[in-house]
């Protein structure tokens, strides 16, 4: 009977070491992470490519994970040519998966709103359309209030009234094409990244040191 039971013990554990691994290989290789992490949020912002925006998100303490997508629009099941036609409706989004013991909601609408230009009505130079737009999502009342008293504040002390900020409900996020997550880290000889992604990435650690993870 002892043996039995050893057996069953060996063998559940064997199950929980294999359920960890898959999933530490999913998030690790930019899969949307599992819901069950009791203590992980996601908040989804668009505001230029992509590319960029994960990588800016992915280095601010607390998020666990950035994934490039398209959100904010009503095209079903997007692809990165039908978003390039800006007829979809959708954004290039990147979904941050974050901790909120470690970084608030309010932390991230303050790098959203620090690391682009939300004046620009469709675009972030040198990219324009309104798959570029920026857009700040909510997922509660909560959060609207958070994004809202956030854009008062800055239209009032920084913008002078100029944002031109969406702030909409997410109701679906699509992620992108493999090839596209991690992009910036993988392919730091593109040109786009070299004059454009990197440059954008290093003015907001400049700005915002105190956030960023210890290397």
């Amino acid at each position: 009977m002892k043996f039995i039971k050893s057996i069953i013990v060996v063998a559940l554990l064997l199950s929980i070491s294999v359920f960890f691994s898959f999933t530490k290989r999913n998030i690790s290789n930019n899969k949307i992470p599992v819901d069950y992490l009791k203590e992980t949020k996601v908040a989804y912002f668009a505001s230029g490519c992509f590319w960029c925006v994960e990588a800016i998100f992915e280095s601010v303490i607390g998020v666990e994970e950035a994934v490039s997508g398209y959100a904010g629009g009503h095209t079903k099941n997007p692809t990165y040519q039908k978003i390039g036609t800006g007829r979809t409706g959708h954004s290039e989004t990147v979904a941050v998966y974050y901790n909120p013991k470690k970084v608030s909601f309010q932390t991230l609408v303050d790098v959203f709103y620090g690391s682009h230009d939300p004046t620009t009505k469709n675009g972030q130079y040198p990219d324009y359309g309104s798959q570029y737009r920026s857009i700040a999502f909510y997922n509660t009342s909560e959060e609207k209030q958070v994004i809202e008293n956030t854009i008062k504040k800055l239209n009032k002390e920084v913008y002078k009234d100029r944002i031109a900020t969406e702030v909409t409900k997410i109701k679906k996020f699509y992620p992108a094409e493999e090839y596209h997550q991690n992009y910036e880290r993988l392919h730091p000889e593109n040109g786009y990244v070299k004059n454009v992604s990197i440059p954008r990435l290093n003015k907001f650690k400049r700005k915002f040191p105190e956030l960023l993870k210890k290397r």
